[in-house]
């Protein structure tokens, strides 16, 4: 009699139920192996390839220089700023010119500002001196003889003998107007109307 048959039928049946068992757990535990690794697997090559992309350039790979090139580069930028620096010179030289001019142009200011003070200060001499002639005037005539006063505004320019009459106290303007021609008397009399009327009227 052999093994196999004295274990019998049972015997045998029995193993291959624990063999498919253990294959059952033998496919399991691949299956759970590979759903854990997988992830892993892929993000590490992820990493991995993002790792290269963001490496730099080595230098091997960086265009050559090229000394001819950098020649024409720094010849140009030396033309450039000989250029700007002549322009700069240009325009301090300009500066200085028109500084010049601003220095000269505020001196002529400041004499032309002295003349004409100077000259206001004749002028305003002048007219005190001719407002101090015509008051001594307008006091001679007030004290000639009505007469003799009217014989000279006869003879005086209408316009100013209005004018001296106006200053005067209203007594001697009366005696001196009774002794002149009707002529003069009227004539002076409206150049003193129309003087009044000038007045500006509150």
């Amino acid at each position: 009699m052999t093994v196999t048959d004295n274990f019998g039928k049972p015997f045998r049946h029995r193993l291959g139920v624990l063999f498919c068992i253990g294959m059952l757990l033998l496919a399991s535990a691949i299956l759970r192996l590979s759903i854990n690794v997988g992830p892993a697997i892929a993000s590490n090559l992820i990493a991995a390839q993002e790792t290269t992309s963001a490496q730099p350039i080595s230098d091997t790979a960086q265009a050559p220089i090229n000394p001819e090139g950098l020649g024409r580069m720094l010849k140009e930028l030396q033309a450039k700023e000989a250029v700007l620096n002549e322009r700069e010179k240009e325009i301090e030289s300009r500066l200085k010119a028109i500084e010049i001019a601003d220095a000269a142009l505020e001196r002529k200011l400041a004499e032309l500002i002295e003349v004409e003070k100077s000259l206001s200060e004749t002028l305003a001499l002048a007219d005190g001196a001719a407002e101090a002639d015509i008051s001594r005037l307008v006091d001679v005539y007030e004290k000639m003889k009505h007469k003799d006063a009217a014989a000279l505004f006869e003879e005086m320019d209408p316009a100013f003998a209005s004018g001296f009459l106006a200053r005067m106290n209203a007594n001697s303007a009366a005696g001196i107007m009774a002794k002149l021609s009707p002529k003069a008397a009227y004539t002076i009399s409206a150049l003193l109307a129309g003087r009044n009327a000038e007045v500006p009227k509150e």
